[in-house]
């Protein structure tokens, strides 16, 4: 029923052509693009001498923010007139248009003025949002220039939202950031029309939310032992006698502080209090709440699995959730009220008295029913309280509250469920709109979770489903973007995974489908470089990382090298030699083919500078290239890399174990023997390993090599012990045997998995993984 709409959809954002002549013509980098523009050949000159008239007191509410850059820009505000007189020129006018959507605005620039209607405030202030993107980005200049003239283009344009849900979560539970830090984040979201701040406030590592009642929540509950040095998955628990010195919380003031901030932005502030799992901060400070007493501490890290939960039997907890939230929402107007649900492990109510007895009082069939019977019982007390529950898709197993509104987070599916009972939903899913994921090539970026969700993917988000009917699609709320921080410990980091990925996903949630198109939004989006720029926000120049798509030939023995930038049409220079390209180096235009060793260096260059980072790509062919391999001991066939030449087509591996370039053994070791077809003399082998901890993926405990001219009489000549250190961070690391000038036909390879993850892992006592994407003979 939307298969119509889809393939339109997919072939606009794969179009590399213009959607506007204007847009290209005079460089309108509005993001997100408006629904309707249609531009003339007037300019507007905008300055300190410019002024405003307004027909209705009930939209000065949109005006203040502009009012507060216009300060920042020349020392004043511009003057406002509480009536439109018609025949005004170089002014501001502003005028109430009641028939328009709550959160549309038009906009008419000539010569003379420039004319805003709304029919509310939000779109005034949406208005003057776009008045600023079509300035030079020196309006967003911290310096004072009372002379400052910028030159609009003339044009009309007709503007509205597609979804009335665009948000942002952030999760200030496992890294904490400072309210300054949160108020900065808020004034780009703005900039982009986002109206929905999802506030992650509590969670197993910190509950970062003062409550008055129950003062050890912030006292105890928002710190924890500092592992800060150690990665987010290799982190023990607090020992006795340590301090708890790492953390944080926002007090009450702040909170109201932020709120009332958002709000002058028209940015409702949603709070996310977890229950009844991800609490052990909570517990650390009540552990009565739980089903075990405690005694608890704050979780420093990624331990998993986590099973302390709310106790569901006790009277107590309800009690105790139902203060909690009434503070809550004394701090938070916002109709919606998050309270998690989601990953909640049962294991604990399994063996509690308490929570057996509450499932056989009230008639229910198992856990998921208590957890049903738990997420019904605090939408009652919410509803009561004349606002909305919300629940990551969790809260539908056992049978969901009659009000609640879900937020899809494992794919569409949950969304779609529940758009069919007839429930509002938020689609957030992990494909699209996980911010913490990495979004470019992972051995170019900065520690990030093991996904990988690069700008376009972002770009191309979809809130609704084909699956639903018109009246289904209905509930579809909109969508947001997650940016959970377990390895993003500081505020530049976090602005470095939101930026630019959330000013795609502001278009996606803003901008028709038929006003969307990749090539013409990476232009706008350079010009928007330039202000994220001047106002100090580190953004991710990914889509300029030049990737390398190679290919081996195992007849040739050849290798075929694509490069590619994510960002179209950008020209790429390349070296062959090891010197550092420049605009004078090769110019990218075609795939090559290389049949020698060889380290390729490559970036893209924009009038005489470069962008982007260096790329560098080493091409080694050695002796064992396209070479027999019997495998002695079978590798996963969930990562069998590229075929039976993974080990020896010279191409290596990166730091995203799903790139196919990769063999896995989970708790077995790699034993093979290379056939070289005739005796040859080698002097070194060399053993390209993966090591990520927080996926399960260990160094290898040593390497053995054994030669053999006929097959089956093998001599032990090398053996190297792993020194590094297991609790390291994601690294690739080649292990080198010197074998001698050992001459032989055969070489036997083994390669020794850890076994099982050590004490200190959350997996402790698991099988790991072996992985393995290069065997050098040189």
């Amino acid at each position: 029923m939307r298969n119509q709409t889809m393939l339109l959809f997919l072939a606009l954002i794969l179009a590399t052509g213009c959607t506007d002549k204007f847009l290209k013509k005079k460089e309108l980098n509005i993001i997100p693009i408006p629904a309707k523009i249609v531009q003339n050949e007037e300019i507007f000159t905008f300055s300190a001498n410019t002024t405003i008239q307004i027909n209705s007191p009930q939209l000065l509410a949109g005006i203040e923010v502009f009012q507060s850059r216009m300060k920042s820009i020349s020392g004043k505000e511009l003057p406002i007139a509480n009536e439109l007189k018609e025949a005004s020129k170089n002014t501001i006018q502003i005028q109430l248009k009641s028939d328009l959507p709550e959160e549309g605005y038009e906009l008419d620039i000539d010569a003379n003025r420039i004319k805003i209607s709304a029919s509310t405030p939000n779109g005034v202030f949406y208005a003057f949002q776009t008045i600023l993107q079509l300035c030079p980005a020196e309006v967003f200049s911290p310096e004072t220039n009372d002379n400052f003239q910028f030159k609009l283009p003339g044009l009309k344009i007709e503007d509205q939202p597609q979804f009335k849900w665009r948000g942002m979560m952030l999760d200030v539970s496992r890294h904490f950031y400072s309210k300054e830090e949160v108020l900065k984040l808020i004034d780009q979201l703005a900039q982009h029309k986002i109206n929905v701040f999802h506030w992650h406030l509590v969670d197993d590592q910190g509950w970062r939310i003062e409550i008055k009642k129950y003062p050890k929540l912030a006292k105890i509950g928002a710190w924890r032992v500092d592992r800060e040095h150690l990665p987010w998955n290799s982190r023990p628990l607090q020992k006795q006698g340590e301090n708890a010195t790492y953390g944080g919380y926002y007090t009450q003031e702040e909170i109201k502080e932020v709120v009332k901030y958002a709000s002058k932005r028209f940015i409702t502030v949603v709070p996310e209090i977890e229950m009844p799992g991800h609490t052990t901060s909570s517990l650390a400070a009540y552990p009565e709440f739980s089903c075990t007493d405690g005694p608890f501490s704050v979780i420093p890290g990624g331990i998993w699995p986590i099973t302390d939960i709310y106790c569901a039997g006790k009277e107590e907890t309800f009690a105790f959730l139902e203060d909690v939230l009434t503070e809550v929402m004394s701090l938070f107007p916002s109709k919606y009220i998050h309270i998690g649900g989601d990953e909640a492990n049962k294991k604990e109510w399994k063996k509690c008295a308490n929570c057996q007895a509450r499932i056989k009082n009230e008639k229910l069939t198992n856990e998921h029913e208590l957890q049903s019977y738990f997420i019904k019982r605090i939408e009652r007390f919410i509803s009561d309280n004349g606002r909305i529950l919300l629940g990551w898709d969790e809260i539908l197993e056992g049978g969901l509250a009659p009000g609640a509104t879900v937020m899809s987070w494992r794919g569409f599916e949950g969304g779609i469920e529940a758009a069919m009972m007839g429930h509002d939903v938020v689609m957030t899913p992990t494909s699209h709109c996980y911010l913490d994921y990495y979004q470019g090539p992972m051995n170019m970026e900065p520690e990030a979770f093991n996904g990988y969700i690069p700008l376009h993917k972002t770009y191309s988000f979809n809130p609704v489903p084909d699956e639903l009917t018109d009246e289904e699609a209905l509930h579809i709320l909109g969508g947001q973007g997650n940016l959970w921080t377990e390895h993003v410990p500081v505020a530049n980091h976090m602005y470095y995974m939101t930026f630019p990925r959330m000013a795609a996903i502001s278009e996606a949630l803003w901008s028709p489908l038929q006003k969307r198109n990749w090539s013409n939004f990476i232009q706008r989006l350079e010009n928007h470089f330039k202000v994220y720029d001047i106002q100090g926000i580190n953004y991710a120049k990914s889509i300029y990382t030049v990737e390398f798509d190679t290919q081996f030939d195992e007849t040739s023995k050849k290798v075929k090298i694509e490069l590619k930038t994510e960002a179209p049409g950008k020209d790429i220079y390349y070296t062959l030699d090891g010197t550092i390209p420049n605009q004078t180096s090769i110019m990218y235009e075609k795939p090559f083919v290389l049949d020698e060793s060889t380290e390729i260096k490559a970036q893209v260059y924009e009038e005489n500078q470069p962008k982007g980072d260096l790329v560098v790509k080493d091409i080694k062919m050695h002796k064992g290239i396209a070479k027999s391999i019997k495998y002695l001991c079978p590798y996963s066939e969930k990562f069998p890399g590229s075929g039976k030449y993974t080990l020896n087509n010279c191409l290596r591996g990166s730091k995203n174990f799903n790139d196919k370039k990769w063999l896995g053994y989970e708790g077995n070791n790699l034993e093979i023997v290379y056939d070289l077809n005739q005796i040859e003399e080698i002097n070194k082998v060399l053993v390209g390993c993966l090591h990520n901890v927080d996926s399960w993926i260990f160094l290898p405990k040593e390497i053995n090599v054994w030669a053999s001219n006929d097959g089956k009489t093998f001599n032990h000549i090398a053996k190297t012990t792993n020194e590094l250190p297991l609790k390291e961070k994601s690294q690739i690391v080649d292990f080198e045997l010197n074998l001698n000038h050992t001459r032989a036909r055969f070489f036997k390879i083994e390669v020794k998995n850890q076994g099982q993850a050590p004490k200190w892992h959350n997996a402790a006592g698991s099988d790991v993984w072996l992985f393995v994407d290069e065997i050098i003979l040189e």
